[in-house]
């Protein structure tokens, strides 16, 4: 059998998932059904670290002769290098290397780098770019040439992977020149997310969270940090209302803000991407 034929393969998507938050599994939903609609794969399953189905118990039920599965988070880390081949039994608990193509008995197992660090992601970011401005162009479209881009990411000084996926993405967009600029900016590092203000020289911004799931961060933490008074942003979530209405006038620039990648559809095409990776590898 080819090995880009995926017909004898499952596919398990493993998504972060949140008891406090009933959104954050939607985007592992969403693509997940892209995927079974496509109908590549024997089986396209979802497992969760905070929600079941568990990732430790997701291959019990799981009998094709190969298995793909792939993180849905943003880079690599304490999850992806430790906690998810952990419960998949890639690995002992404590242990650190493991192998990313195992053998149990009659079937192979591949376990694929994230999805936030594949190359692929930056079509899906610029596509959040342009939507969030053809969707709201008053008092028209800026132009990109126009534009500042900035990738919104979580960074954190515990995880020095955490702000790589996202430098990552400003070093590719840079050379395509669609955008005047284009910037990293973080919520506990520096610059900041507030800092886009002075940072960027044009009048027109656009603003993208390169988070997998809409949620706090991205709901109220993000809008805050980007100037909306705090009770303010609370009222609108708890009225189910957006929490930052595109484009708003801050600091003698118009900012349209976007929602995560997580949701953009060309992600099923990412997860392929990191799929027909491993089977070429094996």
């Amino acid at each position: 059998m080819p090995k880009d034929d995926l017909s004898d393969a499952a596919l398990v998507l493993v998504g972060h998932g949140s008891t406090l938050n009933a959104e954050s599994a939607a985007p592992t939903y969403q693509h997940a059904d892209e995927l079974r609609r496509r109908k590549l794969f024997a089986h396209v399953i979802e497992c969760f670290w905070k929600l079941e189905p568990s990732i430790a118990g997701v291959l019990r039920g799981v009998f094709a002769p190969r298995v793909f599965v792939v993180p849905l988070f943003i880079s690599d880390g304490y999850f992806t290098e430790e906690v998810i081949p952990r419960e998949l039994g890639l690995c002992a608990k404590g242990e650190k290397n493991f192998s990313r193509v195992q053998r149990r008995g009659a079937q192979t197992l591949h376990y694929c780098g994230p999805i936030g660090t594949h190359d692929s992601m930056t079509q899906v970011l610029l596509a959040r770019a342009r939507e969030v401005v053809e969707q709201h162009p008053f008092p028209r479209a800026p132009r990109p040439a126009e534009t500042t881009l900035f990738v919104a990411g979580h960074g954190t000084g515990n995880n020095e992977n955490s702000r790589k996926a996202i430098e990552r993405q400003v070093e590719l967009i840079r050379p395509l020149n669609t955008f005047a600029a284009v910037h990293s900016v973080f919520m506990e590092e520096e610059p900041r997310i507030g800092d886009c203000y002075t940072i960027a020289q044009t009048r027109n911004i656009v603003m993208v969270p390169f988070f997998i799931s809409d949620g706090l961060h991205s709901y109220e933490d993000i809008p805050v940090m980007l100037g909306e008074p705090a009770f303010v942003v609370r009222e609108r979530y708890q009225r189910g209302q957006p929490t930052w209405r595109n484009p708003t006038e801050r600091h003698g620039k118009r900012v349209w803000y976007s929602a995560s990648v997580g949701s953009e559809p060309g992600l099923a095409d990412v997860i392929l991407e990191r799929v027909r990776e491993a089977a070429k590898a094996a």
